[in-house]
């Protein structure tokens, strides 16, 4: 799969040995919202799309319980962590937070490992 491995290579500028399996799962979650360049960047500085982070992908998708201002905090982390990048990357930047949730391997189906 040509696009996984485009964003496996913008998720390895931060993670050294990421989970080959978990990427391919959240390009696939995306689909097609990453062919638009504007749905496939996280904005950092926009309070509505950290929002939509935090509604769709922490609490939706990941079942995350966590209060707001724990899931925000967090988001807000990793935005530093990316302030150098300009072109933040959706999957990037859920594959982290996903990550730092402990909720790689969720994102892993059974029938997907081979």
């Amino acid at each position: 799969m040509a696009d996984a491995e485009k964003y496996l290579a913008h998720v390895k500028k931060y993670v050294s040995s990421p989970n080959e399996d978990a990427v391919a799962a959240i390009v696939r979650h995306l689909g097609i919202a990453l062919r638009n360049r504007d749905s496939a960047l996280v904005s950092g500085t926009d309070p509505e799309e950290l929002k939509r982070v935090r509604e769709s992908w922490l609490k939706k998708k990941l079942a995350l319980t966590e209060s707001d201002e724990t899931l925000d905090a967090a988001i807000q982390s990793l935005m530093e962590k990316m302030k150098g990048d300009r072109s933040k990357e959706r999957v990037t930047v859920y594959y982290m937070l996903a990550d730092h949730f402990g909720k790689l391997e969720g994102l892993v189906k059974p029938a997907a490992k081979k």
